[in-house]
């Protein structure tokens, strides 16, 4: 796989050095010139020191043959770009986006050339929460432009799915429980699959079915607790 990693901070150069060690074809690109001059000297990958915000930069990173594009610089405002040119101008399959401050996440979607966003601070968060809480919604991973995400609930005890089969529950058509997790065991689920208390359920939804899906999980009050308020409508720089 051809991938070209744009931003060299710690993030940046772990994601190359990994990538190049599974085999893959990395570029590396960062605009800072002493940063690639050390970099060059220990990573075993192609560096190019260029500011990736500018057409002709990623023209001599050979953009146009990568398969993946992953914006992972600091700046969030350098990250939208670097996406929508790698998927306006060369059409790159698969680009991810490093979202560094928590309220810029609604931007990183379809319109900018995103297909996946990658937010620590909600990476974070959701551990935490899949740590701790019983009968709360996580969100795990962004998928598709934003229209699907990957959610986990732990059932507490009055879930309304408690006791019935994932066919009873009747799903919303652009939701689909994929996995249970039970006594530190997966089950594979099927429709006569029974959920109860304590499962760890995964499911895909859609900002659509999320609410009824929701609903379906958790008891109504908790449903109502575990509703996240929807980020402001601006560019915030990073903390």
């Amino acid at each position: 796989m051809n991938v070209v990693v744009v931003g060299a901070g710690n993030v940046g150069t772990f994601i190359a050095s990994d990538l190049h060690g599974g085999g893959h074809e990395v570029t590396l690109i960062e605009r800072d010139y002493d940063v690639v001059a050390r970099l060059r000297e220990k990573l075993p990958v192609r560096i190019l020191a260029a500011d990736a915000c500018e057409v002709v930069s990623l023209q001599r990173a050979n953009l146009g043959d990568a398969d993946v594009v992953v914006a992972a610089t600091g700046d969030d405002e350098d990250n939208l770009v670097v996406s929508l040119l790698a998927k306006q101008e060369f059409a790159v399959p698969r680009v991810v986006a490093r979202v560094n401050h928590p309220k810029n996440h609604w931007l990183f979607n379809e319109a900018w050339g995103v297909d996946v966003a990658v937010s620590t601070p909600h990476l974070l968060t959701g551990a935490v929460e899949e740590a701790v809480t019983v009968g709360w919604l996580v969100r795990l991973l962004q998928l598709e432009q934003g229209e699907a995400n990957l959610v986990e609930v732990t059932l507490a005890p009055d879930s309304p799915a408690d006791g019935s089969s994932i066919a009873d529950l009747r799903l919303p058509r652009d939701a689909a429980v994929v996995a249970v997790i039970r006594e530190g065991h997966v089950v594979v689920p099927r429709g006569d699959t029974v959920l109860v208390a304590q499962d760890e359920v995964l499911a895909l939804v859609t900002p659509r079915s999320v609410d009824e899906v929701r609903a379906l999980l958790i008891a109504e009050g908790a449903a109502a607790a575990s509703r996240r308020p929807i980020p402001h409508p601006q560019l915030d720089p990073e903390d």
